[in-house]
């Protein structure tokens, strides 16, 4: 018989852990610059592809980044700093390299169309923005903002992989390993999703007027992470 009471009694700090981490994860979509189909033929700001799949590529490459480290150290603060640093390398890189294939490729500049002027270089952006869409590229602004965002999902996704590695249980280290990591990578996929509709399309970072909708689903990813935490806590502490 399992002693549900006695297994979240002990491990209720884990779950708090992973209910914060899926908490940044959903912040974390509000800041990556996703442009969709519209931005795969240069018609949109920001990456041609979905909010999901950044999300998702950024946070998994933290939580690669935060087991890797966890074999070395049990140290929360280098785990959940590698999961950042994994996290920002690979949206970083992304984008970089999108930027090259929009500039030299399309031969279009990057150009955001929500604003006048980048809030981080002053440059003026709409005399670039070409007739008929919504911006092209990534510009400044949507480039740190996609940083800040692949930061704040690799702390999640490291938080949340720490703590369930961290869940009393009476498993293999292996075994362990493989069930962390399930729940992580399925935690996360939740936390992603949940703001894709929240978006409801395209965003270029925290400068556009649809980042101020992040509260929401902050909350509803509270809720969701918590019930994903439970169940992780459970299946891992009572095996």
């Amino acid at each position: 018989m399992i002693d549900i009471a006695g297994i979240l009694a002990e491990n209720i700090a884990y779950i708090v852990m992973v209910t914060l981490g899926g908490m940044l994860i959903s912040w974390s979509v509000h800041f990556v610059p996703v442009g969709g189909a519209p931005a795969a033929m240069a018609q949109a700001t920001g990456i041609g592809t979905g909010t999901v799949q950044l999300a998702a590529g950024a946070g998994l490459t933290g939580l690669v980044t935060a087991g890797a480290v966890m074999n070395v150290s049990d140290s929360v603060a280098l785990v959940v700093a590698s999961g950042a640093v994994g996290a920002m390398i690979m949206i970083a890189v992304t984008m970089i390299v999108g930027t090259w294939v929009y500039v030299y490729g399309v031969g279009v500049p990057p150009a955001s169309a929500k604003v006048d002027y980048d809030p981080i270089t002053k440059d003026r952006q709409d005399l670039y923005v070409s007739q008929g869409t919504e911006g092209h590229g990534l510009p400044t602004v949507s480039y740190v903002s996609g940083v800040i965002g692949g930061a704040l999902g690799g702390i999640g996704g490291a938080m949340i992989y720490y703590a369930l590695m961290s869940t009393s249980t009476t498993l293999s280290q292996s075994d362990l390993v493989a069930l962390a990591s399930i729940f992580a990578v399925g935690i996360f996929f939740v936390n992603a999703v949940i703001p894709s509709y929240n978006i409801g399309g395209t965003i270029e970072g925290f400068h556009d007027p649809k980042f101020k909708k992040w509260p929401k689903a902050v909350v509803a990813s509270f809720v969701a992470t918590l019930m994903c935490a439970f169940v992780g806590v459970m299946a891992i502490g009572g095996l």
